[in-house]
């Protein structure tokens, strides 16, 4: 319920730019998908369940398939954008989920993430403390992009999702 105003500003972000072929990577259950207005997208999921359930919100401009973010079965530059919304801190591989990412990405194509990163205050402080237990329940509630290798990416925008700027809306795009 918290995340909905964050989900809301990210999907008004993603639906200002022209109409692509867009990929949804973590799909989830698909309550979501009402907020897309112009593009064709591809929802993916790992769970059979997520997609059982994201089926009755998708409209059709949207086709969902069960696959992992880590091994995309889509020819290369297949897509104008990629959307993650609170996923890169949940996969088992991020740097390969980018890998993948870049991989499906058409030249100057974008990426928009959606996510928590771990700030430098007190907030971080009580983020790292609880990373044992997040590991536990597969997230990392400890997170931070530095980790992650975007060099062939350039940030176009980092937008503040939430007050405290813990949750972040970061925009990159594929270098030509």
């Amino acid at each position: 319920m918290f995340l909905k105003p964050q989900k809301r500003k990210f999907f008004r972000h993603v639906n200002s730019n022209p109409a692509g072929q867009l990929l949804e990577i973590g799909v989830g259950n698909g309550a979501h998908l009402r907020h897309y207005s112009s593009h064709r997208v591809t929802g993916i999921d790992t769970s059979i369940r997520m997609l059982n359930a994201a089926r009755e919100h998708a409209a059709g401009n949207i086709n969902l398939l069960q696959m992992d973010g880590e091994k995309l079965l889509f020819r290369d530059e297949s897509f104008d954008y990629v959307v993650l919304s609170h996923v890169i801190a949940v996969v088992k591989d991020p740097d390969r989920l980018i890998g993948e990412v870049l991989r499906v990405l058409k030249p100057g194509g974008k990426v928009f993430i959606l996510n928590h990163f771990t700030p430098d205050n007190l907030l971080g402080t009580a983020d790292r403390m609880f990373s044992r237990v997040s590991r536990l329940l597969h997230f990392r509630s400890s997170f931070g992009m530095s980790s992650l290798d975007m060099q062939r990416f350039q940030l176009l925008s980092e937008i503040n999702a939430d007050p405290l700027s813990y949750f972040k809306i970061l925009t990159y795009e594929k270098k030509l």
